[in-house]
């Protein structure tokens, strides 16, 4: 087959156009395979006091858990939860009657052992008169005395029975012993109690105070605190200064937490009994450096960070002193200095040395 000289001509132009194309076409060069893109953060001054918090609940000082002193069916009862009662105020009563006749029959023999006691009394006077005349003996006179000296003692006996019966009587009504507010009751009127069975309590008025649970790790910081701030769920902005009154000796059996009491300096009519409440428990806090824990590696034992140059984009290890750590922070107490760059994701993928390239921060 011969040669097409039309054909030659189109291949050699196709071939041309190619070789300029790929000539018109800049390609960029690949970045080295040794730079590692990283994310890192800049080492920033802690800005406030260390301070943790508490939840607790508002609670009188003084709860005070009643009782009525007898047993007995209630007859009344005057008061409800949240009422607010005086000091002496009858808060509720016992049928009286069976304490009502024990206290007439007791008067009664009283009665009797005083008429008796005079009698004695007389016969010991008389026969006082008739042994000095020598009348009687002095057998029978010893005798006389013995009998009004027995006399005496019933009556004294029965005049302290019949005030017993009267306190009982008295027993029956259950009065407040402090002014406070009532904030739980467990009777009602018919109910048979019995004596000393707790059936209200009254917390005092005056003093208000949080109950919070602590954990054992924090004991030492509590009682070092130098402030601790009381913050009202529903007032957050207002607070209230507070001061540790107790702090128990014994963990929770359940909880293992240690029950504590701080109490409210100058608290206002705001402040009312089982509102929730945070005490925050805060000290001085040095001025200090903080990372995040991502940015912490070890080696032998020993915490450090991945620094960036600047001017070269090389890491180099560093030994640090750590803080305390608060959420997914860590203060450095030495080995950082502020503004310096910190590896904080990718640190077990890259060697001393080594260039990175800093990647944009991750949006929240």
């Amino acid at each position: 087959m011969g040669d097409n000289p039309g054909m030659k001509t189109a291949l050699l132009l196709s071939a041309l156009l190619a070789l300029l194309a790929a000539c018109g076409r800049e390609t960029a060069p690949a970045p080295p395979a040794d730079i590692r893109p990283v994310r890192a953060e800049q080492a920033g001054v802690l800005a406030d006091h260390a301070s943790t918090r508490y939840s607790g609940e508002v609670r009188a000082r003084y709860e005070t858990d009643l009782a009525f002193r007898v047993a007995g069916s209630v007859q009344t009862r005057s008061v409800e939860v949240g009422t607010h009662v005086k000091a002496g105020q009858v808060m509720a009563t016992l049928d009286p009657q069976d304490y009502a006749l024990a206290a007439n029959a007791t008067r009664a023999q009283l009665a009797v052992a005083e008429a008796e006691a005079r009698l004695a009394q007389q016969d010991l006077q008389r026969f006082s008169a008739l042994r000095a005349r020598n009348f009687i003996s002095q057998a029978e006179l010893d005798r006389r005395n013995t009998v009004a000296v027995a006399a005496a003692a019933r009556e004294s006996q029965l005049r302290a029975e019949a005030q017993r019966q009267g306190n009982q009587q008295r027993y029956t009504r259950l009065t407040a012993p402090h002014a406070g507010v009532v904030t739980a009751i467990s009777f009602e009127a018919g109910q048979v109690v019995a004596a000393g069975q707790p059936v209200a309590q009254l917390a005092r008025s005056g003093e208000r105070e949080v109950h919070i649970d602590v954990p054992e790790n924090a004991l030492a910081s509590l009682r070092t605190a130098q402030n601790l701030t009381i913050r009202l769920w529903s007032a957050p902005g207002v607070t209230y200064p507070g001061r540790l009154r107790e702090l128990s000796p014994m963990a929770d059996t359940g909880s293992r937490t240690y029950s504590a009491r701080v109490s409210m300096i100058r608290p206002d009519a705001g402040v009312k009994l089982g509102m929730t409440a945070t005490v925050e428990v805060g000290g001085e806090a040095a001025p200090g450096l903080s990372v995040a824990q991502t940015a912490l590696f070890r080696v032998n034992g020993q915490p450090q960070v991945w620094v960036v140059d600047p001017a070269t984009q090389k890491v180099a290890a560093r030994s640090v002193q750590l803080g305390a750590l608060s959420g997914d922070r860590a203060a450095v107490v030495s080995g950082l200095k502020a503004g310096e760059w910190v590896v904080t994701a990718g640190v077990h993928k890259i060697a001393s040395g080594q260039q990175v390239r800093l990647m944009a921060p991750r949006q929240p």
